[in-house]
Parts: structure tokens; sequence; C-alpha cells
């Protein structure tokens, strides 16, 4: 069973509505954003490794909340969901069995987002703000702080980009499916807002997991990576 309806005839970019959204679930969404994002000092290498752990376990929040979002329904116990502690073990095979269940049409709004700011020529500047600003919605001098951090990460690091543009595709996702769902009453209401999708143009840094979550190349699924960390 769906919550959300599927519109576009043929030739046209099929658009996804939402219907109601339970407030247990919308609750969820702001919860997710609230991170600690690696700052401080570019420490090279290993500034990339600490963001892509983050952004791997951002990028599966968003996709496991999109999953319950999809559904109009979330399991009564979610402090797995909320934990910031590196993704690993049960938590990740959970999170990543939820993003191999969501809709085709509903990862289609996350890769959209995806490939849109990989391919824009300001995708840091959309990025980081994003980001740092859903993270530390009450504090906006570590907002500020963060956001310059990550702006400044994704200009050096052309390799971080890929990891901090499926964390901002999912998450964003599933703040607009909600913004969407808010318009809603007895049916879907307005399709939920993308970016438009667009060729994936070459870019370092795509780790498995990536290609996993992002289902990149298209339509590409691998369950057996779930629990080797992919």
């Amino acid at each position: 069973m769906t919550a959300f309806a599927v519109r576009g005839g043929p030739g046209a970019r099929p658009r996804v509505a939402p219907g109601p959204v339970p407030s247990r679930i919308a609750d969820l969404v702001p919860r997710i954003h609230e991170i600690v994002w690696p700052v401080g000092p570019d420490r090279g290498p290993r500034l990339v490794r600490d963001l892509a752990e983050t952004c791997r376990l951002q990028t599966a929040r968003g996709l496991t909340v999109l999953s319950w979002l999809a559904v109009a329904r979330a399991p009564e116990d979610v402090g797995w969901l909320l934990s910031t502690r590196r993704l690993c073990g049960e938590r990740q095979v959970r999170m990543y069995a939820a993003a191999d269940a969501l809709p085709g049409a509903v990862h289609a709004l996350v890769a959209a987002n995806w490939t849109w700011v990989l391919a824009s020529g300001h995708g840091g500047r959309v990025v980081a703000p994003y980001v740092a600003g859903r993270a530390h919605p009450d504090d906006g001098y570590t907002a500020a702080e963060s956001a310059v951090a990550l702006l400044r990460a994704w200009e050096r690091h052309a390799e971080a980009r890929p990891a901090l543009a499926a964390a901002w595709a999912a998450t964003r996702t599933a703040a607009d499916w909600c913004r969407a769902a808010d318009l809603a009453t007895d049916g879907p209401g307005l399709p939920v807002f993308t970016y438009p999708a667009t060729p994936l143009p070459p870019v370092p840094g795509m780790r498995p997991w990536i290609r996993r979550l992002l289902r990149h190349p298209p339509g590409a699924v691998t369950p057996g990576n779930a629990a080797r960390g992919a």
C-alpha cells in the first residue's frame, strides 16, 4: 500500500504527489537533519573520510524516512534511526533494506536532486547552507561556521562532492515531501518539488555505498553489500 500518487502521461516527467503524512513521521524529518558535521582545519584525506561517513549516515537516514513516508507508516521504535553513531551492524542492515524497498518513483526524486546538484556549477552553495542550517536550526553562528567549512570542502575536494550531494538530496527530498503533503487533505496534493534530473558528469569519489543507495547506474540495487558497509 502506498501513500502517494504518480502523475504524468507518456513522455512527461513523472510527478509524485504525497497524501497526508502522519505527524509522528513528519516530526522525524527535522530530527534526522540534526547532526554534527566535521568542521575545523582542512585535514585533506582524513576530512574527506570523515565527511563520507557522516554523509553515508545522513543518506541512509533520509532514504529510510522516505520509505516510511511512501507508506505513511513507521515502526514504533525509531531510536536506532536517530542515533548519530557511525552506521554499521544491524542499523546499517535495516536502513539499507529500507532504501532497497523504496519505490522507484520515490527514489527517482532523490536521484534527480543528486544528479542536478553534482552537475551544477554552484552545487556547493546549494548543499552547504542547507545541511548546515538544518543541522543547527537554533544556532545561527554554528550553522554559518559549518556552512563555510562544508563549502570549502566542496570546492577543495572534488571527491567529497558525491557523498555531500547524496546526503543533501536524501534529507532534502524527505523535507520537500512533507512540505507538499501539508497541502493535501483527503488525498494526494501537490507534487514533490525536485530539481530536474541531469546526466551525471564524471566525478571522483563515487564510493560503493553511493552507487548502492543512489542506484547508480540507474536501477542498480545490490542487497548483498548491505552487511559489508558498501
